[in-house]
């Protein structure tokens, strides 16, 4: 049976991945509605993605005897601003996740050496996320508001394929 304070903290991610998995689809369903379909497939794609860490976790607590409990999703807004106010939000929300991986790992590896290598595993696909997001917001800026090159970018995204990846 999992100690339970590694089960209240393995639940406390789990509630981030299902935010990011609601939070990346509300901006997706935002930008497509703005006719960014490719920004809005990017999107949608980083949900699938955090839908499947939120998986992998459930799966983790589950086979270690924990409970896993769900809690409440706050609702998310129908409006996010320019592409770039956007995925600076994206940017923002993964600093945070990474900023709650690190405060999981820096506390669990003291207790749980099992549980330290998943939440390891996730911190270090975080250097990913935050990168990409920290790309997209940059090139967003040298867009500015210039059309074509906000449609090139929005092409661009639109060509990320399903690359879910499992950590752990």
């Amino acid at each position: 049976m999992v100690r339970e304070e590694v089960q209240q903290l393995v639940n406390n991610l789990i509630q981030i991945e299902h935010i990011s998995t609601t939070l990346y689809l509300a901006m997706s369903a935002y930008l497509d509605r703005k006719n960014y379909t490719g920004m809005a497939k990017w999107l949608r794609l980083q949900s699938e993605e955090e839908r499947t860490h939120m998986i992998i976790l459930i799966d983790y607590l589950s086979g270690k005897d924990g409970v896993v409990k769900l809690s409440e999703l706050p609702a998310q807004p129908s409006n996010f601003g320019t592409p770039l106010e956007t995925f600076q939000r994206v940017l923002e929300h993964e600093q945070y996740v990474t900023n709650s991986y690190r405060q999981a790992y820096d506390y669990v590896k003291q207790i749980d050496p099992q549980t330290t290598v998943i939440v390891q595993d996730f911190l270090r696909e975080q250097i990913d996320e935050e990168a990409q997001s920290l790309t997209i917001v940059e090139r967003l800026k040298l867009a500015e508001n210039n059309p074509s090159a906000l449609l090139l970018i929005d092409q661009e995204l639109g060509q990320r394929q399903n690359g879910a990846v499992a950590a752990g």
